[in-house]
């Protein structure tokens, strides 16, 4: 009966939207999310399945398509979903993070309604409450393009997903009960590609075809390398941005980031390592997937081949290369270069310092001296309401604070719909940081290391530098960013090291536009889950 009221509900919401958002059609999915045994290091462990699947099923969908994803949660905890470079254009309530969304309680349901509004690519969707990523729960999303929008390369013979990480044998329930009694949960135990250990996965390939792999680090605390035994990778795309297509033999990718690559099956026909390696790591991590080419009777032999292990020169050097392909189509036709992001001048400089103070006798994470704690009502909900004692506007500063004195607070930072904001993340820490923003894709400038300085700016790339949503920085170093805020909603800034983000290395930008208006920013969604303070509250219908 619930879930017979729940189709009704679906329909009534189908047919809402699509006075909305016109004819982009509709792809509709039931997704179950369960506990159950999986082997990724062959040892039986609890993980987080949907569909019964670990990873989670492929989201497969063209620009502009609309997502109705119905969540069934049949987990003992509450659970949420978070779709990691999908920028919601007008709708941060379906962003999936507790400071934007409540939680499916156990046993219930809600239904997600997403579009991939004029974007293309390649990103993940994960479980984003507590520690539960560490579970499973993830899966790919690749967004298409529209038919009539040229692409910069053929169409490849096949289009594969690999959803690379660290992993932990130890439970999401253990590994947040011991960060929160404010204890170390040491190095990950290894490494995984597509949820499997070492050869437990297969890519098939056919000799002179060549191959799309879409690479995601889906890890919790490692940035990684990835590389194909004899064969370089072609980079084609980097979070929705069209790259010059530059070639290489590894290719790094921090917490969080994606990439496509074109692989060409030129070489004799055998078996091929696909190489995973933890990146910056005391202990070297490492894991391998198979290349099968078709008819292949000769098996890999042999040592993995290496790659690079703790040298930032060649990390960094490597990331200046990405270029943006200016004359490649985004998901519109015109070329990508028609926006001359670099000639616009920002309103406002952000400058953003991680720190790992510790507080209150327990080890915790924070920006510009405040470590987020979350509040008893999602943000949003809170800011729709008129909710007070939730959170304050301004209780994070937006200049550099790196001082002994932080503190905990639900931090939201205030921002001008429609501003133009530089960005600068300044590391004066020993680890390798990577941010995320949700609802947005930015445009990487610029970064080296030592202190960020107005002189800084000579050296930033504003011609064609990529446009994406997660960016590294490096140790005692900085990375600085130009950001249009055209999105109004509340939306999260993070840490993609997901023990640092537990522990507070995150905080809410409120984009806010004093005309409330659908232009804007779609209304509160029907079927929005209400708890904390805004429990028993009405949503007013579309």
């Amino acid at each position: 009966m619930v879930e017979k009221r729940n189709l009704v509900l679906i329909c009534a919401l189908f047919f809402v939207i699509s006075s909305i958002n016109g004819e982009d059609p509709y792809r509709f999915f039931t997704w179950k999310v369960t506990y159950g045994d999986i082997y990724p290091m062959g040892v039986k462990q609890q993980g987080i399945l949907i569909n019964g699947q670990f990873p989670g099923p492929q989201i497969n969908c063209v620009t502009n398509d609309n997502l109705i994803i119905s969540v069934y949660n049949y987990l003992n905890e509450p659970f949420l979903l978070s779709w990691n470079g999908l920028q919601h254009r007008r709708n941060s309530w379906q962003d999936g993070t507790y400071g934007t969304t409540c939680p499916i309680p156990p046993g219930k349901n809600f239904t997600y309604m997403l579009q991939a509004k004029d974007q293309i690519g390649s990103f993940f969707y994960f479980p984003s409450l507590g520690l539960q990523k560490a579970a499973g729960g993830y899966g790919g999303i690749k967004i298409y393009s529209r038919p009539r929008i040229p692409v910069p390369f053929p169409f490849p013979a096949g289009d594969h997903t690999v959803l690379a990480g660290d992993w932990y044998k130890k439970t999401h329930q253990r590994l947040r009960h011991i960060l929160d009694m404010g204890r170390s949960i040491s190095s990950p135990d290894g490494l995984l590609i597509n949820g499997r250990g070492w050869n437990g996965y297969t890519f098939q390939v056919e000799h002179g075809k060549t191959y799309r792999f879409r690479i995601s680090n889906v890890g919790l605390t490692t940035s990684i390398n990835f590389r194909i035994q004899g064969h370089t990778m072609k980079l084609v795309e980097v979070e929705g941005s069209h790259t010059v297509q530059n070639t290489y033999t590894s290719l790094d990718l921090h917490l969080g980031q994606s990439a496509s690559v074109l692989v060409t099956a030129n070489q004799p026909v055998k078996d091929y390592y696909v190489v995973v390696s933890s990146r910056f790591t005391r202990r070297v991590l490492m894991t391998t997937a198979i290349l099968h080419y078709r008819n292949s009777k000769i098996g890999v032999s042999g040592p993995p081949p290496g790659g690079p292990t703790t040298q930032i020169a060649w990390s960094l050097m490597q990331a200046r290369s990405l270029r943006w392909n200016l004359t490649a189509s985004g998901p519109r036709p015109n070329p990508q270069g028609s926006y001359h992001y670099g000639m616009i001048k920002p309103s406002r400089t952000i400058i953003l310092s991680n720190s790992a103070p510790w507080i209150n006798g327990k080890q915790r994470y924070a920006v510009n001296g405040v470590s987020f704690v979350s509040g008893d009502t999602p943000l949003k909900l809170a800011d729709y309401f008129n909710i007070g004692g939730v959170f304050s506007i301004g209780s994070i500063s937006d200049k550099s604070y790196n001082g002994n004195n932080a503190y905990l607070a639900t931090s939201v930072m205030h921002a001008d719909f429609r501003s133009f904001a530089e960005i600068v993340f300044q590391n004066w820490e020993d680890t390798v940081q990577s941010w995320h923003i949700d609802g947005y894709s930015f445009f990487v400038v610029g970064m080296d290391g030592g202190q960020w300085t107005p002189a800084s700016r000579w050296r930033y790339n504003l011609r064609d530098t990529v446009a994406r949503s997660t960016v590294q920085v490096y140790p005692k170093a900085w990375t600085a960013i130009y950001i249009a805020l055209d999105n109004v909603g509340m939306w999260n800034i993070r840490s993609e090291n997901w023990v640092r983000q537990y522990l507070g290395q995150q905080f809410y930008l409120r984009v806010y536009s004093p005309v409330h208006s659908w232009r804007d920013e779609l209304p509160i969604p029907k079927n929005a889950l209400l708890c904390g303070r805004a429990r028993g509250r009405h949503t007013r219908p579309l």
